[in-house]
């Protein structure tokens, strides 16, 4: 009997339809500010990272493995480390781990790459 009349009680379909909807829609910008532009934004800096990459940059892989890059290819970089030379995926190098490991220094030696390139340039 309470269930009966809780249900008769209800308000009428439609009545909050267009409340309902803009809830929906202020719920789906909240989303989108707070969970996919970062993460979009997150994914377009790896990218970024990933293809500005040299010869001789110092990286972390996602899977840890350190080395330096011996070979820049298409599809993937040339990666030395003390057990030789290995071949992997671009997206395999984590800019998140390179920064936390090297952080600085990796940012040093590339300013000092481009300082040589650009004095041998000049001669």
């Amino acid at each position: 009997m309470n269930l009966l009349s809780i249900f008769l009680q209800a308000p009428a379909p439609g009545g909050n339809s267009s409340m309902m909807l803009i809830m929906m829609g202020v719920m789906f910008v909240g989303f989108y500010f707070l969970m996919i532009r970062p993460q979009m934004r997150k994914q377009k800096q790896e990218k970024n990272f990933q293809e500005t990459l040299k010869v001789g940059t110092r990286v972390v892989l996602t899977s840890g493995l350190h080395g330096r890059i011996a070979q820049v290819q298409d599809d993937g970089f040339v990666i030395e480390t003390l057990s030789g030379k290995l071949k992997f995926e671009k997206a395999a190098v984590s800019r998140e781990f390179t920064e936390a490991r090297f952080g600085d220094k990796a940012k040093a030696a590339e300013k000092a790459g481009d300082k040589k390139e650009i004095e041998t340039e000049k001669k």
